[in-house]
């Protein structure tokens, strides 16, 4: 038995003759009368009785159609909802993120792409990058949008914004008062970050900065979210530092200040093995962003395991104009 079988039967039964259903179906009539004879010798009942006037469901035939329409239905369901999913209008994305959502190049992203795709739903997972590259390689995530990492050599990476770095401060704080903050004004301030992620990387990448002006900051660290690390600094607890994304959300009792001529590199990471056609998509539109956004660099750009930045190269200070 075969699909074809059921659909001349279906197409028959509403039709009311072979004729008429072999025209709906643009085949031969006789394809028709002999499909449907090799189905009722295979289940061995009469589907139809035939007449000069055209063909009527014997009372197997009612009990076999109404199952058969319903076979039917079935396949073309799920062959809709499968080329949905080929032609990316349907689906899931499984994202890892470490940058902050609230502006910048991954709001715009997931904004532009989700106006296009709305059938995709996006699931968002925030974490530690190098658990997001275990998921990658377990096919868990999809892609993880994250700052420089050490060489991959069973993931894909392109690069695709920056972000400038900014100093967050008690408004009082003598250093509010000034357009911008350079590394040697940090000397000796007491620092407060999150133990999680983004909070520990960009923690390490202070202590390396600073100790390069001579300086050994003093860090505590605490097991908060964004939130209440924002109100430890209004008390005046210690500063702390943000990516250009998390400043489009303002917090009582703090101001932030861009720590001048400093930027992180934040690249796209993947398995080359992913076949969800929703991420492609998403990562072609990521690219296309890119390449908008810096035209005369090597950003948007595929780069080799070998090439991938670490949180130590993707300082940009003396390489591109930190305005936004």
């Amino acid at each position: 038995m075969e699909l074809s079988h059921l659909r001349y039967v279906v197409a028959a039964a509403r039709a009311g003759s072979f004729r008429a259903a072999a025209r709906a179906l643009k085949v031969q009539e006789s394809s028709v009368s002999r499909r449907i004879r090799d189905l009722e010798d295979e289940i061995g009942a009469a589907l139809f009785i035939r007449s000069h006037r055209g063909v009527k469901l014997t009372y197997a035939g009612q009990r076999f159609i109404c199952r058969a329409s319903i076979a039917l239905d079935q396949v073309d369901h799920a062959a809709r909802d499968v080329g949905a999913i080929g032609r990316a209008e349907d689906g899931v994305v499984r994202i890892g993120i470490f940058s902050s959502m609230a502006s910048g190049f991954l709001a715009e992203l997931f904004q532009t792409y989700g106006a296009g795709h709305a059938g995709v739903r996006l699931d968002f997972f925030d974490g530690v990058p190098l658990d997001h590259i275990a998921a990658i390689r377990q096919h868990r995530l999809d892609v993880a949008f994250i700052a420089g990492e050490s060489a991959l050599t069973d993931c894909d990476v392109v690069q695709l914004w920056t972000e400038r770095i900014f100093v967050v401060l008690p408004i009082g704080h003598r250093l509010a008062t000034l357009a911008g903050i350079g590394w040697s004004d940090l000397r000796s301030q007491p620092f407060v970050f999150s133990e999680t992620q983004p909070g520990s990387d960009i923690s390490d990448y202070l202590v390396r900065h600073l100790v390069d002006v001579g300086d050994r900051p003093v860090i505590e660290r605490h097991g908060v979210g964004q939130e209440s690390l924002m109100q430890i600094v209004s008390l005046g607890r210690g500063l702390t530092m943000v990516t250009e994304a998390a400043t489009a959300v303002n917090f009582p009792g703090v101001v932030y200040r861009p720590l001048t001529g400093e930027e992180l590199l934040f690249s796209a990471v993947w398995s080359p093995q992913n076949e969800n056609p929703a991420f492609w998509r998403m990562l072609s539109l990521a690219r296309q962003m890119s390449k908008v956004r810096y035209p005369s660099t090597q950003i948007g750009e595929p780069i080799s395991s070998a090439q991938t930045p670490t949180i130590d190269s993707v300082a940009l200070s003396q390489k591109r104009d930190p305005s936004p």
